[in-house]
Parts: structure tokens; C-alpha cells; sequence
């Protein structure tokens, strides 16, 4: 894939002593896999009951191999290579060799000397071979709970949400141009702050939504770094292929992160835009494992639609009778490829998940959500902040994109000169907090 001509910067790793990687990996996950390992022991009893004995003995094995996990990574050990053969296991074993390649002086790839990107996507695969290895626990979500709590919790912002959406849309018949601009961005930003209700940042703690979404918006406004929230507008009012003659319905991809409130925003979102005639097909891809505490499954979304459509509240209700219309009639669809699973940069998209990418490259606009997804756009590196955003996506160009992302790591690229370095003076942990935003396009070069 071509590049800009630029130096790579080294990944972001525990290495660096005292860096938020450091932190993470010292501190977050072996929290994390705690938690994971008292989530499987308080249900030994549903295990007991739906497999006797066999359950038992699975979930002893499982918490064994966590414990282990858990030790090695705190002592540094040597990362092993994954053993339960599933679908993606040669690709991670071919990735841990890849990083083998990369060590100085053939050090062992390892928890605190390996990228930071790579060692806590590994963790969370890890905590998925635990369970494959042990087939009664297969399809345990050892996540499910606190995405339930996340949801639940969230009511009053969803009920708020839902509301504005369908009485702005059973008012729709007399809104000009400017009145539907305003709304989109209302709607994007929505999704945008969405994005601050994210379990793994805190491991597992309850980080629901409780206030009004809309409302919250205008104080909001001065957080974001970044705001190209009109190119966004204009990539969808004019797709690709339109020939520049005015809106015909675009394709929208939206990369998905966290279940509970965020996947709310980004459902509104849809909805927004198809209802408007926005776009005329909407496809969500999310993840197919158990992923990141917090992240969006199949199970999380179908469980989501078939919640909100249970909901006693009129105007909640009506979103999820739409969601399921839209699933039912194609306009929207869920995708679970395995590389949204995997440890790579996405700049490595075309070479090792061409079908993927060639999927996305029929898109008129792919929205990236949230912190992770953030840093594989960016391959989780020690950027400068000025660097331009397309420069630090090194060739991943399959369709004009948008990250939508509250920051949760220290990478932050397409700032102003001297914009980090204030914002560094002020807040040193500006870019680690959630308190700040950016909404950033990219749109590849016209074809020749």
C-alpha cells in the first residue's frame, strides 16, 4: 500500500516507564482479568446447572488459565503463542511472529516490552481461548453484566434521545436545509460524546449515561480538538458516484465500539439518517468476540433492538420497532469480520483482510467510533501533534472516514502548532481523561 513518505514513530509500549501504556498494562488489565475471573467464578452455579459436573470443572480450568495469565503479565513473561485452533488463531500466532521480528537484540515479545496496541488486544483473545478451551463455557460472555448495568442504567438518556429523534422526524415535513444540518450535527455529536461510556478505561466501573444527551451538546462544544463535522455533511449529501448532483442516499459504514448508551447514539444516528434520506443503506460491523469489556457483539445488538422495542416508553419503543424494520428489510445489516478482532494497525487492512477492505471501498462514508479503533487508525504510535491525520493513517484510504472518538490514549494527531503543547501545560492528562473530543474526516484523493 502506498504511504506518505514520512518517518514512523515507535509504537506506544509499557517500555516507556511511566507512560499511560506503562500505567495500563501495570495497573488496568491485570484489574481487568480480576474482574473476569470473579465474573466466572460467581456463576459456577449457572454452569453447574446447565452442564453438572462438566460446567464445574470447565470453570475451574478457565480461572486457572486466567490466573496464569494474570501472573505472566505482571511478571513480564514471554507472550505464548494461542492454542485452541479457532479461525483466527494462525493469524495471531503469524502476528506474534511479526512482532518477534521486531524486537531489539531477539528479546522474547513480552507484556511490557511489546506495543501496547498488540499486548492488550492479545489479553483480551486470551481471555476468549480460556473459555473455547473449556467448550461448556464457549459462549460465555465473561462481559455481558456490566454492558446489561451500562444499558439499563442509561434509561433516561435513551428515553431523551429516542424522543427528540421521533418528534423531530414526525415534524420533519417542514424543515429546510439549515434545520436538517443542525440536527445531523446535533445527532453526530450525540454519538461523538457517546463514546465516554466505555467500561475498559474503567475497568469495568459503572460509566452509564444519567443526564440529557441533547442538552448536554452546547457546553460540550469547546472539548472538541477537532470538528470536521461539516465535511462529514458534505460527503454524505454528496455521495461518490452522484457525479456532484445533489444527495441520492449514501452508504454508511459505522465501525462500532461500546454496547449500552454509545450503541444507542449510533442506532439514532442511523435512523436519523435514513429517515432523512441521508443514506439509504447503513452497515454495522462489530466485533465477534467478547472484546474490550465494553464493545458491541451481535448478541449486544440484536439484545439492544429487542430491548428498546420492549421498552414501556411510547417514543423508545418506536425507535426499536423501526431498528428491527430496518434489519428485517436490509437497510441495515451487521458484519462481525474477524480482523476487527485482531492486533493490527488497519494500514495492514489491505494485505491481510483484502475482502474487508474491499468491502469498505464501496462505501460513501465509514465512521470510526471511539478510542481503539482511534488508535488502529493511527497504529497506536508516538505521533507528533501536528502531523496530518492522513499522513498517520499510512495508506489506509478505502473511502472518505471520520473517527468520532473521545480520548482515552496518548496518540493525537492534525492538531494546530502549539494546540498539544497548551492543552499538555494545562491538563497533563488531556489526552487519557475523555474529556476531549475530535470528529476528524479523511477523504482519499479523487481516482485518476
Amino acid at each position: 500500500m502506498e504511504t506518505d513518505h514520512v518517518n514512523t514513530p515507535q509504537s506506544l509500549s509499557a517500555k516507556f516507564e511511566g507512560s499511560f501504556a506503562y500505567l495500563t498494562v501495570r495497573d488496568r488489565l491485570p484489574t481487568i482479568l480480576t474482574k473476569v475471573i470473579d465474573t466466572i467464578h460467581r456463576n459456577k452455579n449457572s454452569f453447574f446447572e446447565e452442564h453438572g459436573q462438566e460446567g464445574v470443572d470447565a470453570e475451574k480450568r478457565a480461572i486457572s488459565f486466567l490466573s496464569k495469565m494474570r501472573n505472566e503479565l505482571q511478571t513480564d513473561k514471554p507472550v505464548l503463542p494461542l492454542t485452541d485452533e479457532a479461525e483466527d488463531t494462525a493469524a495471531w500466532n503469524e502476528y506474534m511472529q511479526r512482532q518477534q521480528d521486531l524486537m531489539e537484540d531477539r528479546q522474547p515479545v513480552s507484556w511490557f516490552k511489546s506495543p501496547w496496541l498488540y499486548v492488550e488486544c492479545y489479553m483480551y483473545r486470551r481471555i476468549q481461548e480460556a473459555l473455547w478451551l473449556n467448550p461448556p463455557m464457549g459462549d460465555f460472555d465473561v462481559f455481558k453484566e456490566g454492558k446489561t448495568q451500562s444499558f439499563f442504567e442509561s434509561q433516561q438518556a435513551v428515553i431523551s434521545l429516542c424522543t427528540h429523534l421521533r418528534e423531530f422526524l414526525a415534524s420533519m415535513d417542514n424543515t429546510d436545509e439549515k434545520q436538517l444540518l443542525d440536527q445531523f450535527l446535533k445527532f453526530l455529536q450525540v454519538s461523538l460524546w457517546g463514546n465516554k461510556c466505555d467500561l475498559s478505561i474503567s475497568a469495568g466501573q459503572d460509566n452509564s449515561q444519567k443526564t440529557s444527551p441533547i442538552e448536554s451538546l452546547a457546553s460540550l462544544q469547546r472539548f472538541i480538538l477537532v470538528n470536521d463535522s461539516e465535511k462529514v455533511w458534505s460527503a454524505l449529501t454528496t455521495p461518490r458516484g452522484s457525479g456532484g448532483t445533489g444527495k441520492k442516499g449514501a452508504r454508511v459504514d459505522i465501525i462500532l465500539d461500546n454496547a449500552g448508551f454509545e450503541l444507542i447514539t449510533d442506532l439514532v444516528l442511523a435512523d436519523f439518517l435514513v429517515s432523512v434520506g441521508l443514506a439509504k443503506e447503513v452497515r454495522f460491523h462489530g466485533k465477534s468476540i467478547p472484546w474490550f469489556v465494553s464493545d458491541v457483539t451481535k448478541k449486544d445488538f440484536d439484545w439492544t433492538i429487542k430491548q428498546t422495542m420492549a421498552s414501556n416508553h411510547r417514543q423508545m419503543s418506536a425507535c426499536g420497532v423501526q431498528w428491527k424494520r430496518f434489519m428485517k428489510e436490509g437497510t441495515w445489516s451487521y458484519h462481525d469480520h474477524k480482523f476487527w478482532t485482531l492486533p493490527h494497525e488497519f494500514c495492514d487492512m489491505p494485505a491481510d483482510a483484502a475482502d474487508l477492505y474491499s468491502t469498505l471501498q464501496d462505501s460513501d462514508l465509514i465512521l470510526f467510533k471511539g478510542d481503539l479503533n482511534y488508535r488502529k487508525l493511527t497504529g497506536d504510535r508516538k505521533w507528533e501533534h501536528t502531523v496530518p491525520f492522513a499522513t498517520a493513517l499510512r495508506g489506509f484510504h478505502p473511502a472518505p472516514l471520520c473517527s468520532l472518538r473521545t480520548l482515552k490514549a496518548n496518540v493525537q494527531v492534525g492538531l494546530q502548532p502549539g494546540h498539544g503543547e497548551m492543552l499538555t501545560s494545562q491538563e497533563p492528562d488531556w489526552m487519557t481523561s475523555g474529556k476531549y473530543a475530535v470528529v476528524q474526516f479523511f477523504c482519499p484523493p479523487k481516482e485518476q
